[in-house]
């Protein structure tokens, strides 16, 4: 699969060494241009290039940016595709954004909005980047961490949770992109490592 990573940090390194490392064509892309990825480049064999680059050439694409980027993408050209939202809200580094600050709208749902057409899903935005890197395990393992995946297009959702197993984490379908809240910050499965049982648990006790 031809997979799009836009963002270079902790998370977007984490997805580009491990798909990679699992078959995945990556491109890798990020504010400061293809330049600045070379050591990425050499030690996964991803193609560093620019935003344009990573969405139009990718089946799937990933945001893995700080969220106050979002609106600066060129939305048009993720029109119609596969998108892993990965990012979370921080409002000490993402600045205030009413609707966000008091949950009556889940970051995924205002990323969606911002990039109107895109197949939306929220994934791999709950777990340590270095456990995306360390911690996974082969079906049916003992310990095996699970991932909520949330979206409105089953299709897509379907695609994402083949990666999240591929990767070697259990997906566990979380819904839809309103109740992806569920998943964010502070609630009880955002960076929790729990395995499926205890995702389905977890997203249940959640509130708003």
């Amino acid at each position: 699969m031809r997979i799009g990573i836009i963002g270079s940090g902790h998370v977007g390194g984490a997805l580009a060494r491990r798909l990679r490392a699992i078959g995945h064509d990556v491109t890798v892309a990020n504010s400061r241009g293809p330049q600045t990825l070379a050591d990425l480049a050499r030690e996964t064999g991803a193609t560093p290039g620019t935003v344009e680059q990573a969405v139009d050439q990718a089946d799937v694409v990933v945001l893995a940016v700080p969220l106050r980027a979002v609106p600066a993408l060129p939305a048009e050209r993720f029109e119609g595709r596969i998108v892993v939202d990965a990012d979370n809200y921080y409002p000490e580094r993402d600045g205030d954004v009413d609707e966000l600050l008091d949950r009556s709208l889940s970051s995924s749902r205002w990323t969606a909005d911002q990039l109107k057409g895109t197949r939306l899903v929220k994934a791999f935005n709950t777990i340590q980047a270095q456990h995306l890197v360390d911690e996974g395990r082969p079906a049916g393992a003992p310990g095996r961490i699970a991932l909520p995946v949330a979206g409105d297009d089953v299709e897509a959702k379907r695609v994402v949770m083949d990666l999240v197993d591929a990767l070697g984490f259990d997906p566990v379908d979380a819904g839809g992109l309103d109740g992806s809240w569920r998943q964010q910050p502070g609630t009880p499965v955002y960076g929790a490592d729990r395995d499926a049982d205890g995702v389905r648990r977890g997203l249940a006790e959640a509130r708003p």
